[in-house]
């Protein structure tokens, strides 16, 4: 859920059945499949990386600082240190390009994104987003010390819209068919969001910030986190399945996972975390581009671009006297070279980190990841329905997925006709491990079944509109906010110089996190090799 992630969302029940091969027997379609191709991660190079087998390193080399890992942790760590005037560093990418779940791509009628496609108006305390947002233009001034924002890229009105009892409703809250039950327990839900929203701890913090390294330690808020957050809607007695199914949209939303599976601390911070800082009414709004936070990406790698290799599988870290020694595979080249650093950044989720730093980096079973399906779908004429227009954002209530975003959105008079609907799927109703290998089991051709049919449900109206269905496959899309994540991403970092950033730290997969976490690995190794900056965090 977007900009009304504050108010509420009613759904019905799901009607997209994606657990065991169940949702195929189900689909009427008869028309002939789009083309469109199967993309995702390079498997090979990650099986590869879990299998081992690599040549001796044949080249050496001197780095000051090697960053490995090119997601929004590990540009942002070469964001900061290129903005502390450090340059000694290397950033090491396995895929062909940088931005890991921020990715992007791009077809004739469009730029759209692969993954992350937003990013909410940063919270007061986000000091490091917002820096990063002027160096971008995102934030043109201030007003009276407030940050004004560039109104182009800010997302367009309308932005929401909820197919609901039939029709096209603007925002994501129902307004009809409610029963009194459900009208009480969405009310005082909504007031108890609130309450946590506005509560300072006896510690002078926000109770729920984002990063949600901010956040208040109040034992209270910090016991949120042993249970699960359908174990704490019990205790509070809201039963109405309206509410149940809205906190069950929001936490696939955010967090890729059912509520039963989400710590209550996330689940309430979800909606209490979110206080975005602005001069115009804009708080509740969200930053979005055409490629979405594929922006962000290209904007971070600027900064650094001449440091960054792709292609370069980093397969062992070990710590090799005061400095520590990395050997990485070039795809391109079949060449392994060992680099020997003064300090290393492992900016990859934790279970790559745990098998390339096994002696320095443990516990990476207690994370586990969610499994995601993203589509681009290629349609030459706009969506339309019952009710209010088009929306950036556009959500069923009979869905298991989570509709669709109009790429062109913030640009509707490049392709007045045309454009791409990017539509999500978490994987959520069966293990992980079990998702990933339905993931890999489908054929294209039944997800491409999957999406149209979806897509037609929504809207009829682009029955024959259909241009193309383009499959992303993300098998650790995401961390998983499981209770006790909290206390986990502390757990598991190593002594200098070695340093761990990722949003797996954090637990929330967040743009904000994955910047927070690579920008104090950053000002750590800065610390730790003497080099002069003033903290952003």
């Amino acid at each position: 859920m977007k900009a009304d992630r504050r108010t509420l969302l009613g759904l019905g029940a799901g009607a997209v059945a994606i657990g065991g091969g169940g949702f195929a027997a189900t689909l009427g379609g008869t028309e002939a499949l789009p083309p469109g191709g199967l993309g995702g991660t390079d498997l090979a190079r990650g099986h590869r990386l879990r299998d081992g087998g690599f040549p001796a390193p044949s080249r050496f080399e001197d780095v000051d600082v090697v960053i490995a890992g090119g997601g929004i942790a590990g540009l942002s760590a070469g964001w900061r240190l290129q903005d502390a005037g450090f340059t000694r560093f290397r950033v090491l990418e396995l895929e062909d390009e940088a931005g890991g779940n921020a990715r992007g791509g791009r077809n004739p009628v469009s730029a759209y994104p692969l993954g992350a496609h937003y990013l909410p108006v940063p919270n007061r305390e986000a000091k490091a987003v917002r820096h990063l947002l002027r160096q971008l233009g995102v934030i043109t001034g201030d007003r009276d010390g407030v940050p004004v924002y560039d109104p182009e890229q800010l997302c367009a009105d309308l932005q929401e819209r909820l197919f609901w009892q039939g029709r096209w409703q603007e925002g994501l809250v129902p307004r009809t068919g409610l029963s009194a039950q459900d009208r009480a327990d969405l009310a005082a839900f909504e007031q108890t969001m609130s309450a946590y929203s506005r509560r300072t701890g006896s510690d002078g913090k926000p109770a729920f910030a984002v990063p949600r390294a901010y956040s208040s330690q109040d034992a209270d808020l910090l016991a949120l986190d042993r249970l699960d957050f359908v174990a704490w809607l019990d205790r509070q007695g809201w039963r109405s399945p309206v509410l149940r199914a809205h906190v069950r949209y929001a936490m696939r939303d955010d967090y890729g996972t059912e509520p039963q599976h989400v710590s209550a601390w996330a689940g309430v911070h979800y909606f209490a975390g979110r206080r975005g800082w602005t001069v115009d009414g804009a708080g509740d709004n969200e930053l979005t581009w055409p490629e979405g936070n594929a922006r962000l990406v290209r904007g971070l790698a600027g900064f650094c671009r001449d440091r960054i290799a792709t292609g370069h599988i980093v397969h062992a870290v070990r710590r090799d006297g005061e400095g520590v020694q990395i050997d990485s595979f070039d795809v391109a080249a079949n060449a392994t070279t060992r680099i020997r650093a003064r300090a290393a950044i492992l900016a990859m989720p934790h279970f790559v980190a745990a098998r390339i730093c096994p002696a320095a980096v443990g516990g990476a079973g207690a994370f586990s990841y969610a499994p995601w399906l993203v589509a681009n779908v290629t349609v030459d004429r706009l969506p339309g329905g019952r009710g209010v227009p088009l929306a950036w954002d556009n959500v069923s209530s009979t869905s298991d997925s989570l509709g669709y975003v109009v790429a062109t959105h913030q640009t509707p008079d490049a392709f007045p006709m045309a454009t791409v609907l990017t539509w999500y799927l978490p994987l959520s109703d069966m293990p992980p491990s079990a998702a990933r290998r339905l993931l890999l089991q489908r054929t294209a051709d039944t997800w491409k079944q999957i999406v149209r049919d979806d897509l037609l449900a929504m809207n009829p109206d682009l029955e024959g509109a259909i241009r193309s269905i383009e499959l992303w496959r993300w098998g650790h899309a995401m961390i998983r906010p499981t209770p006790g994540f909290l206390d986990r991403g502390e757990a598991v970092r190593p002594a200098p110089p070695l340093f761990l950033a990722h949003s797996d730290l954090s637990g929330l997969s967040l743009f904000e996190e994955a910047q927070y976490q690579g920008v104090r690995a950053a000002e750590g190794a800065m610390a730790f090799l003497h080099h002069p900056h003033e903290s952003l965090l």
